[in-house]
């Protein structure tokens, strides 16, 4: 004999609200879509995505030309730091230098674009030397005073001008344009004081292996250097 099965008769179902008519969305011409549409949110303003296409080869070329050891002349480094006296010291030593060979020249009362062959601490000089000398030594003094990376870069800075001035001067030895009386010791002289200043300034913050604490290195790799801190964090909390 068969099994009957009833069924519960099922409830019926609740009317549905209608849908609530609204307007269709406006294009997004800013993405290329240029019809209403029903499956994108309004378009909201917002910063430009960043582009993830490598640059083109002669900006990267440029830029290892420019920065060999990824050294950028950046501005991380507090005026208190220890490399900070060593740009000090740099730039006091030298605007000193500086000073004393202008203030010398002056006192002699040579004239200012005198090519007699006068001395002082056995460089030639005449008046316009003497005054670029000063000149040029009260602003390494400013760079002392204000330390941090701005005495490195004004080194830095200085220290390019120096040797660039030591070969067109030795281009002009002999010429009626060497109007600062430039003698081969002079030139030998500019090519000193350039290298020292550039190794003030560079000393620290050029490198390929500069150590992890260094503020220089840290700005340069911003992602490692939160990682190692973080990591440092954690093995103190234990």
């Amino acid at each position: 004999m068969a099994a009957h099965t009833f069924h519960k008769p099922r409830a019926p179902r609740a009317p549905q609200a209608p849908p609530v008519p609204h307007e269709s969305y406006a294009p997004h011409a800013v993405y290329g879509c240029h019809e209403p549409h029903e499956h994108y949110a309004p378009y909201m303003a917002h910063e430009p995505y960043p582009s993830h296409e490598p640059p083109p080869v002669s900006q990267r070329l440029l830029r290892r030309v420019l920065h060999p050891v990824n050294a950028r002349l950046d501005n991380h480094l507090p005026t208190d730091h220890r490399l900070s006296t060593v740009y000090r010291v740099g730039a006091g030593l030298t605007g000193l230098l500086l000073v004393a060979f202008g203030i010398l020249g002056l006192i002699d009362r040579i004239g200012f674009f005198d090519t007699g062959g006068d001395t002082v601490l056995a460089l030639n000089t005449n008046g316009a030397l003497s005054v670029l000398s000063i000149c040029i030594g009260a602003l390494l003094f400013t760079g002392m005073v204000i330390g941090g990376t701005f005495a490195s870069t004004l080194n830095i800075a200085l220290g390019l001008l120096f040797i660039a001035s030591g070969f067109v001067n030795l281009a002009l030895l002999d010429t009626s344009l060497n109007f600062l009386a430039f003698k081969i010791q002079n030139v030998l002289f500019s090519f000193v004081v350039g290298v020292m200043l550039m190794w003030f300034g560079m000393y620290g913050r050029v490198g390929s292996a500069l150590p992890h604490d260094n503020p220089y290195w840290r700005a340069r790799h911003p992602d490692q250097a939160a990682r190692e801190q973080r990591t440092r964090t954690a093995g103190r909390t234990f």
